[in-house]
């Protein structure tokens, strides 16, 4: 999928700030791109499915413990998230919003749409968020995670 949205960005010229063509802030994007797999993406999407698909599937509930160890486990993805990526710039790249961000934001929503709210202690990350709902527009943000948000009523 980066590599779809990095040929997409490039192909139709999208406004510079979504994939920069300033090579030191393309190299923010680059990195964070790189980073997020195994870290936001992985972890993430390992506590999303572990809670929410995994019991629909099985009909059995996670156990406590489990739960904690992947709540942890993204938790320390997400400091490093905050200090290294974010530090205190409004975006991943600086001062606009950035296809690093749109990927991070949606990579957060999984484990939000299963009932963990990430950001209700960071007001850093929870900042942030809410400036990339503005660039995006919080219409089309809304819209484009309308049937996750309601995984837990299936």
């Amino acid at each position: 999928s980066i590599a779809i949205l990095l040929y997409l960005a490039q192909k139709f010229k999208t406004p510079d700030h979504w994939y920069p063509s300033d090579l030191q802030k393309r190299a923010r994007v680059d990195e964070f791109l790189s980073w997020q797999h195994v870290n936001i993406r992985a972890k993430g999407s390992k506590l999303f499915l572990t809670k929410v698909m995994l019991p629909l599937i099985t009909g059995q509930p996670l156990p406590p413990e489990k739960l904690e160890f992947l709540t942890e486990d993204l938790n320390v993805a997400l400091k490093q998230f905050e200090e290294k990526f974010l530090q205190d710039k409004p975006f991943i790249a600086g001062s606009e919003v950035s296809l690093a961000d749109l990927v991070a934001l949606v990579e957060l929503m999984q484990p939000v749409c299963a009932g963990c709210d990430l950001f209700e202690e960071r007001p850093k990350l929870r900042e942030w968020r809410r400036r990339v709902e503005e660039a995006v527009g919080k219409e089309l943000f809304q819209e484009a995670h309308k049937e996750i948000m309601n995984i837990q009523n299936l």
